[in-house]
């Protein structure tokens, strides 16, 4: 974790208004919890009120398959150092099949021996999105072999959006829950 203590707090039920308490009782999971990401996030109801609206389409309607969805997702959150999305989606990427000798090969990268020829083509994708906001004539050539231009535009979309994500969680200071995947899985 880059800060050990938020610097914007999670709300509690408690501190909520009523339009806060409305949105965090919308991402209650089925134990009843709210994720310290909503919980922080709350402080500014309308503005996470109306993210989720793209962010629900990026992690649940997206025309990425769930696989590569989260091989992207991982390794943006392992480019941008932000380990509260790691350990999210280090659950969720199991849950799509992923093995932890998968997630860890995430870190190494899209050169480590391993990948299918699909699975490095979409991380080379995010090293050059994050690197210069722009894929080059080559990965996007072998994208195209791979992908349809919706799942194209999905992966950079998604990109985009964690890389978002990871600049708001790190900037925030929002902490891991406990028992949550670090970096070290």
């Amino acid at each position: 974790m880059r800060l050990d203590k938020p610097r914007v707090f999670p709300l509690s039920d408690d501190e909520a208004d009523e339009t806060q308490q409305q949105l965090l009782d919308r991402m209650r999971g089925a134990d009843g919890d709210v994720l310290n990401i909503f919980r922080t996030l709350a402080n500014h109801a309308d503005l996470t009120r109306r993210w989720m609206v793209f962010g629900t389409h990026v992690l649940v309607k997206s025309t990425l398959p769930a696989r590569e969805r989260e091989l992207v997702i991982l390794r943006v959150g392992w480019l941008c150092r932000a380990e509260y999305e790691w350990g999210q989606h280090v659950v969720i990427a199991r849950d799509a099949g992923i093995t932890d000798d998968e997630i860890r090969r995430v870190q190494a990268g899209p050169e480590a021996a391993g990948w299918s020829a699909a699975d490095r083509t979409a991380l080379r994708a995010v090293d050059e999105l994050l690197a210069d906001s722009h894929i080059s004539d080559a990965i996007w050539a072998e994208l195209g072999l791979i992908f349809e231009t919706e799942q194209i535009l999905d992966l950079i979309f998604t990109v985009g959006q964690y890389n978002l994500v990871s600049m708001a969680l790190n900037s925030l200071g929002v902490q891991l829950e406990p028992n949550a995947p670090t970096f070290q899985i």
